[in-house]
């Protein structure tokens, strides 16, 4: 009884808590404030864009600013968040969302076992609840995060298309920006959009070619973009061979992703050694547990 106790004014202390902070959300310091204004017109607008559609996001919209004053999401999750497309909002209101399905999704099963005439102890739903919320709680960073990995992995094969495309270019005769705008413009794919998203940028804000790449690097978080931009800088402000960085690049991108798929195969090699591993182990346990429980039987 104490246990249960226990465990109960804990989860009435937490709602508690955090219907608290979202009824009255902790103001910012004057420190925080001021730092917010100062750095405010040196920012820049990110140059990705975001879907904030979906039904999560309608149904948990309540739980989105209580979770953004814990600091969610971080910044490693918003550039996940912004190579996938989706919105911080989205994404804290699923956690929301995950997280109350799976607390209560025991007791409805509890119920459900009570009409058929099966009785538990009350304390399995409860313990089985909150597990069940914590997982639904993380289950979309973990989504997110491999969903993200796939996206930068098909964003470099299409970079190095796009390296040996700006090289052909540049061979050409065809100038740095001519290059890469010719270059983005024969591609297809998500990858070259957001490219040709950034080139557009640059010309609409008068900025350099280089500067949106790099932003666009940053942004979701591939740091052969970022690399990319750096050689471009040279080629326009230092007068570097630009095509045969590029060619260096493009080798470079082709044999780090050689590596990683020798790296990926070697490693489904060895996942698929374990099920044998567990047969022979099996079979061998099949073969000697007769003669073992005769010598166990007989002493």
């Amino acid at each position: 009884m104490i246990t249960t106790a226990v465990v109960l004014g804990a989860g009435i202390g937490l709602g508690l808590w955090a219907l608290l902070i979202w009824l009255l959300p902790p103001r910012p310091s004057l420190a925080s404030a001021l730092a917010a204004v100062r750095t405010a017109p040196q920012s820049r607008p990110t140059i990705t864009t975001v879907d904030s559609g979906g039904p999560a996001a309608r149904w948990g919209r309540p739980a989105v600013r209580p979770l953004r004053t814990l600091g969610l999401p971080t910044e490693r999750q918003m550039r996940d968040l912004r190579i996938v497309g989706r919105s911080s909002d989205t994404l804290l209101a699923e956690k929301a969302v995950l997280a109350v399905v799976g607390l209560l999704l025991p007791g409805l099963s509890q119920a459900g076992l009570l009409a058929a005439g099966v009785v538990l102890p009350w304390q399995a739903p409860v313990v089985v609840g909150i597990a069940c919320a914590i997982g639904g709680f993380f289950l979309p960073d973990l989504d997110v995060r491999q969903q993200a990995a796939r996206k930068r992995a098909t964003f470099r094969h299409a970079l190095g298309a796009y390296l040996n495309l700006a090289r052909v270019s540049l061979a050409g005769g065809v100038g740095v920006d001519g290059a890469l705008n010719d270059a983005a413009s024969l591609g297809q794919g998500w990858a070259f959009a957001h490219l040709r998203h950034a080139l557009t940028t640059a010309r609409l804000t008068r900025t350099t070619p280089w500067d949106t790449l790099r932003q666009l690097g940053a942004e979701l978080d591939i740091s052969e973009l970022v690399e990319l931009s750096s050689s471009m800088a040279l080629a326009g402000t230092e007068g570097a061979k630009v095509r045969t960085s590029l060619a260096h690049k493009a080798a470079a991108m082709r044999t780090r992703e050689l590596t990683a798929a020798e790296g990926e195969a070697r490693a489904a090699t060895e996942r698929m050694a374990l099920p044998v591993i567990c047969l022979a182990a099996g079979f061998l346990v099949f073969i000697g547990y007769p003669a073992i429980s005769i010598a166990l039987t007989s002493l």
